[in-house]
């Protein structure tokens, strides 16, 4: 039975998990790395420490299985590894940012748009039943009917902020943009250049 161990950015403990993972691909890359320079330099992955000697006999049958396999761990490994080390580590910034920065709601006519951060979802409650282009326009813009909410709801992203700006009819009734609403992120102290 496969489980799905994709990790959801509106999780609660999304960092604490991307960073664990993010770990285990660092070690794996310095693993891959120590176990080719230790190859290039004995000729062999025997003796490396730590390597069962069944494991260190396949990967010198993996070198000698192909002329072009020069190395227990091809480079097309240890460049896949690499990339993602480094989207991991753009999704954990991001991820960071929401959380520290976070989303709030506002009141339009007809209606309020509500920041659920429990439930990580950006609702939309209205007075009264939405007209048909209006339920149309949401749809076409991500948001689905929860009716165990009694709200129209997507995920709470950027994205969402961004297409419930685009709906002229939850626009907030105070004059300002949905964007205006909501807290602005803390920018990085980059110093003179």
């Amino acid at each position: 039975m496969a489980y799905n161990n994709a990790i959801n950015s509106g999780d609660p403990q999304a960092v604490e998990k991307l960073t664990v993972k993010l770990e285990k691909c660092k070690k794996a890359q310095a693993y891959m790395k120590d176990v080719n320079a230790y190859y290039r330099k004995f000729g062999t992955c025997e003796g490396f420490p730590d390597m069962t000697d069944t494991t260190a006999v396949k990967l010198d049958a993996h070198v000698g299985s192909r002329s072009w396999v020069t190395q227990p761990f091809d480079s097309y490994e240890l460049t896949n590894n690499n990339s993602e080390i480094k989207r991991l580590e753009g999704r954990i910034q991001i991820a960071t940012r929401n959380q520290e920065v976070g989303f709030s709601g506002w009141e339009f006519k007809g209606g309020r748009a509500e920041a659920n951060t429990d439930m990580n979802r950006l609702q939309l409650f209205f007075d009264e039943k939405p007209s048909e282009s209006q339920r149309a326009n949401l749809k076409s813009n991500g948001f689905k009917w929860a009716p165990s909410q009694e709200a129209w709801q997507r995920q709470l992203t950027d994205n969402a902020i961004y297409a419930a700006g685009r709906l002229d009819f939850v626009k907030p009734s105070d004059g300002r943009t949905v964007r205006e609403h909501q807290p602005k992120a803390p920018t990085k102290d980059t110093g003179a250049r």
